[in-house]
């Protein structure tokens, strides 16, 4: 009589728990690998249903073994993205990650949002290749050494080195070079917020540099600015418009990557989400993400 073949090992709870326990830095590094929330999430279900394949026991690191897997997954997507973001309608932008103002981030949230997460970041970090990008991740925003850059990447530990110094040199000329107190970065937006409520001209001109920039992204689903606009004037005449134009505006502050930023809800309906560079009281650059798709899981009502 032939013997029914044995159950599958269920996994124990101490394996489910080292997962989870490693999640929120899984997707640090998967968010800012890939600068898309669904991206990520997607690459941490690949890396689950890996882990469970997996023999545990033979593992030195779990949470090791984990980063290595994100990363190289996260390269891989990324490969395949840049693509897509070729052929992408207008400029591509991050999927923002929002929270309320008002709240604390929880444990989980702290960790996914420790180091520069900021909008302006991972948009120099999309002129990186994948390699590059992950090298500059791990060294400079998550503290690995050389020797375990290399052999998350299969590379020697001189060429990982000459990647980071590629990458810190990009994002050092592009990246803003100031940091700004987050009070003082809200009262800026408070006051930015109201004149382009109320449609005031000199009060928006005036807390804007001279060669301000605005990128907005509307992945062709939704009208948005086909190039950057780079003039201050400009970008107050169309924030102005806007008003006009929109109906009933109202802006709500949230932190955007980690920032302060502010929502924008046009009849009720969140219409973008907004983020800042400011540099000596004045606002360098604006990033306004209108694609509805990327706004979809944002919570926060008006």
């Amino acid at each position: 009589m032939t013997q029914p073949s044995p159950a599958p090992a269920r996994r124990t709870d101490r394996e489910d728990t080292a997962f989870t326990a490693a999640r929120p830095r899984l997707f640090a590094i998967a968010y800012r690998m890939l600068g898309s929330r669904a991206d990520a999430e997607d690459v941490l279900q690949d890396a689950w249903m890996r882990w469970h394949q997996t023999d545990q026991t033979a593992l030195q690191s779990a949470e090791a073994w984990l980063v290595t897997v994100v990363t190289r997954l996260s390269i891989d997507r990324l490969r395949a993205a840049k693509a897509e973001r070729e052929a992408y309608v207008g400029w591509w932008l991050p999927e923002p990650l929002v929270e309320p103002e008002s709240s604390a981030p929880t444990p989980e949230a702290a960790v996914e949002l420790a180091g520069d997460l900021s909008m302006a970041l991972l948009w120099v970090l999309e002129r990186l290749s994948p390699e590059e990008r992950a090298a500059f991740l791990m060294r400079q925003v998550f503290d690995q050494d050389y020797a375990e850059i290399a052999a998350l990447l299969g590379k020697t530990e001189a060429a990982c080195r000459q990647m980071v110094h590629r990458a810190s040199d990009r994002v050092q000329q592009e990246r803003p070079r100031f940091d700004v107190a987050p009070d003082a970065h809200r009262d800026l937006l408070e006051r930015f917020a109201e004149a382009s409520r109320t449609g005031q001209r000199d009060a928006i001109r005036a807390l804007l540099a001279d060669d301000a920039q605005l990128v907005g992204d509307g992945g062709g689903k939704v009208p948005s600015f086909m190039r950057i606009i780079q003039d201050a004037g400009q970008i107050t005449k169309i924030y102005c418009e806007l008003v006009r134009a929109m109906g009933e505006v109202r802006y709500v502050h949230a932190r955007v990557n980690g920032e302060p930023g502010l929502l924008r809800y046009v009849n009720g309906t969140l219409e973008s989400a907004q983020s800042f560079v400011i540099e000596n009281g004045r606002i360098v650059a604006i990033y306004v993400v209108r694609n509805p798709d990327k706004l979809a899981h944002i919570g926060i009502g008006a």
